[in-house]
């Protein structure tokens, strides 16, 4: 327990010091491109330390000053499959946006899908120290959370508390400083496959960065993808990735509950390659320009070119309609999207008041696929861009860069986490945290 708070105090310490010096880059490891955004902290606008923490600290500003995406290599599932070839996609990607932006990065936050994630609600309960709420109650409260066995081999990604309440009064988002006898909070916390975390942390120690954070693509995806509206009143967002699509559900402006699917956009595009018997590249060249999730009349009459390059003629120059083509796509859309209403309905969804559903990601431009999602999640679903952010290239703007500018705004204003907090002593490895399984030994 000690080292898993120590090393994620150590990354948001880290995380404040780069922001102060004025520059840090967020890299978004996917399973089909790997992200680099460099950011630019004004003097004006660096966190200060007399600000607080998290979102009590109100928006730092900052500037997108070099950006690069490379194609990604040895990652499968949102998860390092093939160490030397992802460090090697990390370096490019990262030279690049440093070449764009003409600075040096020293310091990365990374975020990254797959890696199991799992959700758990935990609550504590403590009376105030002195009849106003202190930043010391705080910790207390966060420290008397029981916290469940989950399973050896598992790390805590995310520990937010998403509400306060105090005596009688609920939906408190900053309890410090008022007056109450009873404070009691609600604590949303993520953990995730912890050798998954441990090789990426790896992987960027060799490129010569330093990791001055973590996060999970689900949660930044929503952050960036969802208007205030929808985060304040509930919301899910589904990120469609390459190799695994992140959930996540919002409330209140917190997440409260986040899982993936181990199925993507690659999915799709290794359909296509075995139905037509064509390599992934030329399967995914049809894909981006002719794929579609709904067949209308007009499309047994299009037909498209396959190409290829076996040097058969006969078998290089095939045509089908782009009604076959759908054939193939639609099936395994249909697929993703039916295991994300299960995770959906698992998570209890049905029970929010407001049930907006955003979808995300590059797979989400497939045509048709909102109207698709719709029928099979029977909620109201948009199709969801990041939010704007300042220096951004018109390039990156883009579903499929929602988790790279989350990671911008998840830089620049984090969330409270349970380790921004000094838990007493007396409370902090006592009786309700020792029963918590080992927590990982040797982090990064």
């Amino acid at each position: 327990m000690i080292e898993l708070y120590d090393s994620q105090r150590a990354m948001r310490n880290m995380r404040k010091a780069a922001i102060q010096r004025g520059v840090v880059a967020v890299l978004d490891v996917g399973t089909s491109k790997i992200a680099c955004l460099v950011l630019r902290f004004d003097g004006s606008e660096r966190l200060r330390e007399a600000d607080g923490i998290g979102t009590m600290a109100g928006q730092a500003g900052f500037r997108v000053v070099g950006a690069a995406t490379t194609r990604s290599r040895g990652v499968r599932f949102g998860e390092v499959a093939a160490m030397a070839e992802t460090e090697r996609a990390i370096r490019t990607a990262v030279q690049a946006a440093q070449k764009m932006a003409g600075i040096r990065v020293d310091h990365v936050i990374a975020c990254f899908s797959g890696a199991a994630p799992r959700s758990y609600g935990l609550a504590g309960q403590v009376e105030v120290a002195d009849s106003t709420v202190s930043e010391y109650d705080i910790s207390r409260v966060l420290s008397a959370c029981e916290v469940p066995d989950y399973g050896e081999g598992r790390e805590v990604l995310h520990a937010q508390p998403v509400n306060f309440a105090l005596d009688h009064r609920t939906g408190l988002s900053d309890p410090r400083g008022q007056i109450g006898q009873v404070l009691s909070t609600d604590l949303h916390m993520l953990t995730v496959d912890a050798a998954a975390v441990q090789n990426l942390a790896h992987c960027v120690k060799r490129c010569d960065l330093e990791l001055a954070g973590l996060a999970s693509s689900a949660y930044v995806s929503g952050i960036s993808a969802l208007v205030e509206d929808e985060q304040e009143l509930g919301a899910a967002c589904i990120d469609l990735g390459g190799g695994s699509s992140g959930i996540s559900i919002f409330i209140k402006k917190h997440m409260i509950y986040a899982d993936s699917v181990r199925m993507g956009g690659e999915h799709v595009t290794g359909d296509i390659s075995m139905g037509l018997q064509v390599p992934r590249s030329v399967a995914e060249r049809i894909k981006t320009f002719y794929g579609g999730a709904v067949a209308t009349g007009m499309d047994d009459r299009e037909m498209i070119e396959i190409g290829g390059e076996t040097g058969d003629w006969e078998h290089d120059r095939r045509r089908i309609s782009r009604a076959e083509l759908i054939g193939i796509m639609r099936p395994r859309l249909e697929e993703i999207l039916e295991e994300v209403r299960a995770r959906l309905d698992a998570a209890g969804f049905g029970c929010l008041s407001s049930q907006q559903i955003v979808l995300t990601g590059g797979g989400s431009q497939v045509p048709g696929l909102d109207g698709l999602a719709s029928r099979i999640l029977g909620q109201q679903v948009r199709l969801g861009r990041p939010l704007r952010v300042h220096g951004l290239p018109q390039a990156a703007t883009g579903p499929g860069f929602a988790s790279a500018v989350g990671m911008c705004l998840f830089a620049a204003n984090p969330q409270d986490e349970w380790w921004d907090f000094d838990l007493p002593v007396d409370r902090y490895p006592a009786r309700s945290l020792r029963r918590a399984v080992k927590w990982f030994k040797d982090n990064w």
